[in-house]
Parts: C-alpha cells; structure tokens; sequence
C-alpha cells in the first residue's frame, strides 16, 4: 500500500473517531511502528492531525488550508463520482462558472461529451482540461496566481467575473454546516467565490463527505443561496434529510460498482 493511501485511511479514522493509536495502525496496514510514525509525522506537518503519546488526534483549525498535494488525493473515488453525476445537470450549450477545486476538476473532466459549452473559471488547470475540447469557449479568470494551485483570485478575479452572467455556477466547498452554510479557507478566493455566486442563475454547489459538519475560516453563502449540493454515497441519508429540509436539493452520488 502506498504512504498516499495509508494517509487517506489514518485521517478517515480520524474524521471517525478522532483519535488512532500507532500499535494498531501499523497492525493495519502491516507495517512497522516507524512507517506509521513517519506517516503522522508528515500529516501533523500538514497540519491534518496532532501527534501525541502513543498515537494521534484530529484537529480542526479554521484557518488552516489542506494542501494541494492532500486534497489531490484525498476521497478521490468519491470526487469522481461527484464529478460525474453534477455534469449531468450541464445541458450542451450552458454557460457556466466553474470554480477552483480539487472536486471541480473532476467536473470538468466529465464535461468533455458536451457541445458548445461557455465556461469562465479562475483554475489553470480546468481550462487547461476544457480547451482541448474544440467547439467550447474558456475564459480564465485573471488575478494573483498562487503557484502551487494554479488558480487566481483577488481583486482582478473578481472584477472580471462581474462581466458576466450564466446559466450555472459550480463552487468547491471547504466546509459545510447546517448553521454556517458553505466555508472556505483563503480570503480572496471565497470573495471570488461570492462573486460566482451572484452571477448564476443556478448555484450547484460539489462537496465529498470529509466537508461536512466543517467550518473553515471565511464565509462564503448560506445554503438558501445554493440551489443544488452534491455529495456522495457517504454522508447517511438522516444527514442529508436535515440539509433537505432546508429547501436544498440534495444529490447523492452512488458508489461505483
């Protein structure tokens, strides 16, 4: 098993049950109690986790942003196939925004069988993915460009998105609260997120399980300005029926076989 996939698990358990012990995760993953140490010494560097005696405990910090690197990997099964039932809602010819995002990316990668599609989004990476596709338009969001996201935000970003309308708008989600709404980390890039906002006419919002019951550091709406959530085959229907009730349209993407 790779050290990527060992990870994953360790901060599933710890989103579990909020604590793991090293004797049991090295009996595991059949590994020596040094991997495992080494493995939660990488994750508390990522500021995923608080190493203590004998093992470790979740933490939530507001302002703390998962990496890149982590989020590329993490509940990738289950991002697919979020990606995959939200470009169901994407009819040919939509115009659409698409926001940055580990799980936004697995959108675009599912929009490729559409035709004459318009999209505006401020990651390298999803125009990247959609201009290969001939008979699609791509605006990139221009702004303050973070080298590791490859992604735009800041003042420019925002100006830029005002000078358009669309049919829909697709935002990632830090985290999910029925008290807080939708969440996110980086202070310009939820204000361009705000922004997405405003300008579609629908807002579908994607998010894996890991995002719910999180409040990350900046607001970005409440969940009567979102008119479609997305998740997966994870999060129990008694959650997703307090979400409902909330007038929210509720996706379940369902496990691939």
């Amino acid at each position: 098993m790779l050290a990527q996939e060992r990870h994953q698990i360790i901060l599933e358990l710890l989103r579990r049950d909020n604590v793991v012990k090293v004797v049991e995760l090295a009996k595991l993953f059949n590994v020596s109690i040094e991997t495992i140490r080494r493995d939660l010494d990488f994750l508390e560097k990522e500021a995923l986790l608080k190493k203590v005696y004998g093992g470790a405990v979740s933490i939530k910090k507001l302002g703390i942003e998962p990496s890149y690197t982590t989020r590329e990997v993490a509940n990738l099964e289950e991002k697919k196939a979020i990606g995959r039932k939200c470009s169901e809602l994407i009819e040919d010819g939509d115009t659409i925004i698409l926001d940055l995002g580990t799980t936004t990316l697995e959108v675009a990668k599912n929009l490729i069988h559409k035709k004459d599609l318009t999209i505006i989004t401020n990651s390298l990476n999803i125009a990247m993915e959609l201009v290969k596709v001939q008979d699609f338009r791509v605006f990139l969001a221009g702004g303050l460009l973070r080298s590791v996201e490859l992604t735009c935000s800041g003042f420019l970003t925002q100006e830029f998105i005002n000078n358009f309308n669309v049919d829909k708008t697709i935002i990632g989600v830090g985290g999910i609260t029925l008290e807080n709404g939708i969440t996110d980390y980086h202070v310009d890039e939820a204000q361009a997120r705000k922004a997405m906002i405003q300008r579609g006419n629908k807002v579908i919002a994607v998010a894996d399980y890991s995002k719910f019951g999180v409040k990350a550091f900046c607001n970005i709406c409440t969940l009567d300005e979102v008119d479609v959530l997305i998740t997966d085959w994870k999060v129990d229907e008694r959650t997703l029926k307090k979400y409902r009730n909330k007038k929210l349209e509720v996706i379940r993407a369902e496990k691939p076989e």
